[in-house]
């Protein structure tokens, strides 16, 4: 399997569709998957969009349950890589994140500055 760094920066919005959800690693025993240290593998339904209208759908796993990530919230994703997969004639990426959080919300626009009031003649 070849892992292919991924730049997150470069792939525009990113919003959750699919909550968190628990990987399952043997769907006949209910066996959810775990990391080396047996910490959970979450699975998260993340839509990108770059500029435009047209979106893709990436399901990305990480270690641990993403706090605060629910469907529709933004969200940042950290240490994204993809990789390259083969099984007889099927192929394809997966990916996997060392972190998915929350955005922070965008900052208020600016109030625009208020002219300064005018002085007529005969105002004291």
């Amino acid at each position: 399997m070849q892992s292919i760094p991924v730049d997150g920066a470069r792939l525009g919005a990113m919003t959750c569709i699919v909550a968190p959800e628990v990987r399952i690693a043997n769907r006949e025993t209910g066996e959810v998957k775990t990391n080396r240290d047996g910490v959970p593998v979450f699975t998260v339904g993340v839509a990108v969009r770059q500029e435009g209208r047209r979106a893709s759908i990436i399901e990305i796993s990480v270690t641990g349950e993403p706090a605060g990530v629910t469907e529709g919230v933004r969200v940042d994703v950290t240490g994204l890589m993809a990789f390259s997969w083969a099984m007889g004639d099927r192929h394809g990426l997966s990916f996997r994140a060392d972190s998915i959080t929350p955005a922070a919300p965008p900052a208020p626009a600016a109030a625009p500055a208020s002219a300064p009031a005018s002085s007529r003649k005969g105002d004291a």
